[in-house]
């Protein structure tokens, strides 16, 4: 059964990557929320306490290199926004 956690981990964190990598590559905001990235950081954050005290590393691992992708794509976020003249937290 831990295979099938791990499996899930990686495809998830393969996808959040891709994703990130898009974003940094396009240097654009548009159409992306900064408020995803946030909102996915306190879940991560969240996630990865609770799955620690429960000793789920399976979600322990996931959570916190979901919980780096968030933050590496809120960075990303306010770099392109500074470079396209948006300063402001968006909805999209």
């Amino acid at each position: 059964m831990q295979a099938i956690g791990w499996l899930s981990s990686f495809i998830l964190i393969a996808t959040i990557a891709k994703q990130v990598h898009k974003e940094w590559k396009c240097r654009s905001v548009e159409g992306v929320s900064s408020w995803l990235f946030v909102g996915q950081t306190a879940a991560s954050t969240g996630f990865t306490v609770y799955s620690w005290l429960i000793h789920d590393w399976v979600f322990v691992v996931t959570n916190a290199v979901m919980l780096l992708a968030a933050l590496t794509g809120l960075t990303i976020y306010r770099r392109n926004a500074r470079l396209t003249g948006r300063t402001r937290l968006s909805g999209a």
